[in-house]
């Protein structure tokens, strides 16, 4: 007699890991679903809702007839999600804490957990494709969260299981329904990963210290105030609070000096770039080769971009075909050759 494959889901309380479970269910996989408690501390004015996501996933594994658990990450995910993002505020970069959860905490402490606890794989509710520890785009283009996966080795992806990588949300939607999951009407959730719906601005201002400073225009004129340099991403344009005339666009910002630097010229050097010197890079299994053309996509959901990879001793450049706008120092950029996502890094510079 064939035992069958234990698998823990991490089940967050949302429809996409509640169907996740259940469509594992229904393939025959012996199922366990897991909330992984990584936040549970209200802000001023905002409420975490960390309680009723978790009764969420509880309901749906008693609907479900399988073994429900929590593990609690609060400790780890402060250290190396929160306090990761925190940091990389302060040097006026723009990290991506989505990224570094995905890293550190549910494809590392909770797969290994799940392990310890008799597992023999972890499935989650992301729109991606895992096949032999490689890292392949989603069906649903518009859903597709490999960019948030490039981070994650090769040796997990080879333990996990993503049931809705060949489903649109529609879809997911309507099998939530067929089955009538407690989630299967409930929002999808908004903001900080695990935090909850509060805006990065509010979050960062119950943790870091920032004072009013001068935003200067490209002929060195102050043309306004703004309350925290470290607020402010290149190639913004709302929440400026400057009036009148032509549009301005952030170009920068020297925290040092705590001033934050705009252009009204859309076309100015200053926000379209062509090369991005990566660092941190992480490869899933194949390193981009110089000679080859990849596509590099620069944000979540952005245009996929024609490239080449070039890297020696000291850095990796990413050289694009056409120069793209609004590129800053501490997003990742992620390689992808067709449909395969080969891994990326952050950025440390540009160049038009």
């Amino acid at each position: 007699m064939t035992t069958k494959k234990r698998v823990f889901v991490g089940m967050s309380g949302g429809v996409d890991s509640s169907t996740t479970a259940a469509l594992l269910k229904q393939q025959g996989y012996d199922v366990t679903g897991v909330y992984m408690k990584n936040w549970a501390e209200d802000l001023p004015g905002f409420y975490c809702p960390w309680q009723d996501d978790y009764e969420d996933a509880m309901r749906v594994a008693v609907q479900l007839d399988i073994p429900f658990k929590m593990y609690d990450f609060q400790k780890e995910y402060r250290s190396k999600v929160v306090d990761y993002m925190l940091d990389a505020y302060k040097q006026g970069l723009t990290p991506n804490p989505d990224i570094m959860c995905n890293q550190e905490i549910k494809f590392k402490l909770f797969l290994d957990a799940a392990l310890e606890d008799g597992a023999d794989l972890i499935a989650t509710g992301h729109y991606a494709h895992t096949k032999d520890g490689r890292l392949y785009q989603a069906r649903d283009s518009q859903k597709d969260q490999s960019y948030f996966l490039y981070r994650v080795d090769s040796a997990p992806l080879e333990r996990t299981l993503f049931p809705l990588g060949d489903t649109t949300k529609d879809e997911v939607r309507q099998t939530a329904k067929k089955l009538d999951l407690a989630t299967a009407n409930k929002p999808d959730s908004q903001g900080i990963c695990f935090i909850g719906d509060v805006p990065i601005e509010e979050f960062l201002a119950q943790f870091i210290d920032t004072e009013p400073g001068n935003i200067i225009d490209e002929n060195a004129a102050v043309v306004g105030q703004h309350n925290g340099a470290l607020f402010y991403t290149i190639g913004q344009r709302h929440g400026l609070g400057i009036g009148g005339g032509l549009p301005y666009y952030v170009t920068g910002k020297d925290m040092a000096k705590n001033e934050v630097y705009v252009t009204s010229d859309i076309s100015s050097d200053d926000l379209w770039s062509r090369e991005l010197t990566l660092v941190s890079t992480h490869w899933i299994v194949d390193s981009p080769i110089a000679a080859e053309a990849y596509q590099a996509r620069i944000r979540h959901r952005g245009e996929l971009l024609e490239c080449k990879v070039v890297t020696d001793a000291n850095e990796t450049v990413v050289v694009l075909a056409d120069s793209v706008r609004a590129a800053a120092a501490g997003q990742s950029v992620v390689i992808y050759r067709g449909n395969e996502c080969l891994g990326g890094g952050i950025i440390s510079k540009t160049k038009p």
